[in-house]
């Protein structure tokens, strides 16, 4: 019985490290994205009417 319960807890320990760091990856690659688009607004803010 213990065995059964401390796989599952080792299953669900990797799942979570994995999922961790697909949200680090995909906030990193977020940043980067907004970080380009607002440089890519900046440079072109003479070209900008309201």
């Amino acid at each position: 019985m213990e065995e059964k319960v401390y796989k599952t807890m080792g299953g669900a320990g990797a799942l979570n490290i994995v999922l961790g760091v697909l949200m680090v990856v995909v906030g990193i690659a977020s940043g980067v994205l907004l970080l380009i688009s607002g440089f890519k607004l900046i440079n072109r803010r003479s070209n900008l009417t309201f």
